[in-house]
């Protein structure tokens, strides 16, 4: 039987409890308390969320198995005991997890230091600066690094526990609570938080004009000197425009355009790879894979194969 210790202070995020079901689900699937779950806050008593909705929690006591760390709408600096308790556990726990902005408690406590992490990605920015030996990266749905790890906002809280649980007993364990979840079965770690267009929101029209045409027109080579064609402006005023406004050169943007179309298509499951290759720009089946590893740590077929799994899995119930 596995301690996991939750960790809630004033004006946590509500969503960060629905780790809480996927470990109940565990224990009733395997018909045994795998995992004992304590709920603890500083001083325990009744904490509020962010909506006013009280939870009773215990006095932070021992060191669990694995503690996780909810995180608050707006994150807070720690208290001294708050700090040193998660300190001290980043010693004592074998795994630790900051959900959402809880990742900012384990910045505090010195525990991402010179580690790869996520977070939410309205404050991922917010995360680099405050903590600049952290490897920040704002669009994966949960990072592991060691025993550490932390999850991208809301329902990647989900994602980030099937995998701790997956760890601990397996991916057929892990599927059949994402079932009971009604989720998709543990999404990969290194898939986008949100649309590629949404991310680089781009300020000007010029640019909103050439992320578009891009969109539009993936099967083409997308030059520098064809997209500053669309925004109508030149091409060396195009690139530094373009990452004055996004942060990312024209290359990078246009690549996760055609990874999200691709990932698309594979969803689809009606196109072969050298097919999704093609029609997204990627030319062919290595350039593809390349670009999947670079972005998500996996390559195109790992999708298609989960993806025939969870197809399998409904089959299987109907």
């Amino acid at each position: 039987m596995r301690q996991v210790g939750f960790i809630l202070e004033d004006g946590f995020q509500v969503m960060g409890l629905a780790a809480l079901s996927a470990f109940e689900f565990a224990n009733m699937h395997l018909g045994r308390e795998a995992y004992r779950l304590t709920v603890m806050s500083e001083r325990g008593g009744t904490v509020r969320s962010s909506l006013s909705i009280g939870i009773e929690t215990e006095p932070l006591a021992g060191s669990p198995d694995t503690l996780m760390v909810v995180g608050e709408l707006l994150p807070r600096p720690l208290s001294q005991g708050l700090r040193a308790y998660i300190a001290e556990a980043g010693r004592t726990s074998r795994r630790i997890a900051g959900l959402c902005t809880g990742a900012f408690a384990l910045a505090e406590a010195g525990l991402l230091d010179g580690r790869a992490a996520t977070t939410h990605w309205a404050h991922s920015r917010v995360l680099q600066e405050r903590f600049p030996l952290i490897r920040v990266d704002d669009d994966r749905i949960f990072v592991s690094d060691g025993p550490i790890w932390t999850s991208a906002g809301m329902s990647a809280a989900i994602d980030l526990t099937l995998a701790l649980i997956e760890d601990d007993h397996g991916a057929d364990l892990a599927r059949a609570i994402a079932r009971k979840l009604v989720v998709y079965h543990r999404r990969p770690g290194g898939q986008s938080q949100f649309s590629a267009l949404l991310e680089l929101e781009p300020r000007s029209d010029r640019i909103r004009r050439a992320l578009v045409y891009a969109k539009e027109n993936l099967r083409r080579p997308l030059t520098v000197e064809e997209l500053a064609q669309a925004a109508s402006v030149s091409p060396r005023q195009f690139s530094r425009l373009f990452r004055e406004e996004t942060g990312q050169s024209p290359a990078k943007a246009v690549e996760r355009l055609r990874l999200e179309a691709a990932k698309a298509m594979l969803e689809e499951g009606r196109h072969a790879m050298d097919v999704v290759a093609r029609d997204t720009g990627f030319v062919d089946r290595d350039r593809m894979r390349r670009a999947f590893l670079r972005a998500f740590g996996h390559p195109p077929q790992s999708l298609r194969r989960s993806l025939r799994l969870i197809e399998g899995d409904d089959a299987s119930m109907a």
